[in-house]
This record gives structure tokens, sequence and C-alpha cells, in this order.
């Protein structure tokens, strides 16, 4: 049964979608501390974070967390310090530090971009995790507080879309409970090459019982003494998903 068969229709007889009598568009968000329990993110700032994350990403020495992002690797801490500041002072993208609570001392980035109030669209992205961060529930727990902030504020949709050939950046938009929608081909060109683009998305209605899994996730019973997982998130979200790809 397709969805027209479930539109409204206007004084026409065509389908249109639904309205939105009770929405209006969300602000833009600020810069501001987002606290957790493995990590807190932070305005991105050269003078607060630039050497912890220059320190942090040197740990790659081949450089692979950089190969699907439009910059990097830096090869010193004035280049990298330089593109920290004009970052920290770019409002879209919102660019965050993510600081690990147990060290205090900053781990890696995400950011909000392309932030459409107008249409309640926001997306995820910018995502430069060092080793220090990556595969760690800190890495997981920055996603779902960008998410929920997102969404409390009254965005309708939160996206993330990578190059399509980035298989782990792909897995880990399903593992945390985006569904996939499709590729655009030819999308972009970045660093000399061309990029076809996968989408992903998780929409207002489909929160609730996300957050409900992240918070299963991330609680203390859901780690040994040793901080192991004892519950998979791809176990919780799985089921919550629209469409795999």
């Amino acid at each position: 049964m397709n969805s027209e068969q479930h539109a409204e229709r206007n004084y026409l007889g065509q389908p249109i979608g639904p309205s939105l009598p009770e929405w209006s568009p969300p602000p833009h968000p600020e810069p501001e501390r987002l606290p957790g329990r493995f990590c807190r993110l932070e305005p991105l700032d050269a003078d607060r974070h630039a050497e912890a994350l220059f320190a942090a990403n040197a740990r790659d020495a081949e450089g692979r967390m950089w190969t699907y992002l439009p910059y990097g690797p830096f090869s010193d801490i004035e280049s990298y310090r330089e593109w920290v500041q004009a970052a920290g002072a770019s409002r879209d993208p919102l660019f965050f530090a993510i600081v690990d609570a147990a060290s205090e001392r900053a781990a890696g980035i995400a950011g909000y971009l392309r932030i459409t109030p107008a249409s309640g669209s926001i997306e995820v992205g910018h995502l430069a995790y060092s080793p220090l961060l990556q595969r760690t529930p800190a890495a997981t727990e920055a996603i779902y507080l960008l998410m929920e902030r997102a969404f409390r504020l009254g965005y309708r949709r939160f996206e993330w879309k990578c190059d399509a050939l980035n298989a782990p950046s792909r897995n880990a938009a399903q593992r945390l409970g985006f569904s996939y929608e499709g590729l655009f081909r030819q999308a972009t060109v970045y660093k000399g090459r061309s990029r076809d683009t996968a989408w992903y998305s998780v929409i207002d209605a489909e929160w609730p019982a996300l957050r409900e899994a992240f918070q299963q996730w991330l609680a203390p019973e859901n780690f040994d003494p040793k901080g192991r997982q004892r519950l998979r998130l791809s176990e919780l979200t799985r089921p919550l998903l629209h469409r795999v790809g």
C-alpha cells in the first residue's frame, strides 16, 4: 500500500503532505556545553582544545581518520590551530570539541551543519574522532547529546551523510539508529575526487524510542567492572530502522 492512499487531499483532490498547524521553526542551536556521563561537548576553541586535539590526532600515524574529511591531515600544530580557530568562529557548521570525562582532555570533534530551521532539518558531521575516542562509550554519547539537543529544540529531521565508500561511517550511522534513505550519485568533489553520498536520517517520530535505546545502552548497569558493554547498541537500534543500506 503506497503512501498516496493515506495522504491528505487539497480542494483539487491532489495528494499533499500532512499539515503542521502546531509546528514552528526551531531556533538555531547555540554554542553551549552539552554534558554527559562519558564526555561533554564544548564549543570548539583554539586556546582550550587545539593542543590536546593535535596530540590525540597524532596517534593516528597513518592519517586514516582524515581520508573521508575535506581537510587534514595537519602536519604541525600551527596549521591545525589556525584551522581550529576558523572552525570555532563558524556558526554553520557549528563545531564542538568532545572532551573525555576521565582525562578532561579533548579527544575529538563533531558538529552541526546544514542547519535549516525553516524546514526543521539539521545534520551531524565533521566527525574527527582521534584514536583516543574511537570505539569508546564517549564516541557514542557525543552523537546522542547532539541528537537529544536538536530534537529538544524542535528539529524534525536529523541527518547523517557520508561518502558512500566509507563503510565504517555507514555502519556507524545504522548502529546509531539512522535509517538509510538512498544514494546521491556524484554529489560533490573533495580532495580532487568524486563522491557519491549516502544519506541517513532520524525523524522526530522515531526519536522517543531511539532515545530510550541510547539511555538503556549508556546506563551504568550496561557496563561490567572493566567497562565492557553487556548489550550492544545495535541490538537495540536495529529493530527501529526504517530501512538499511
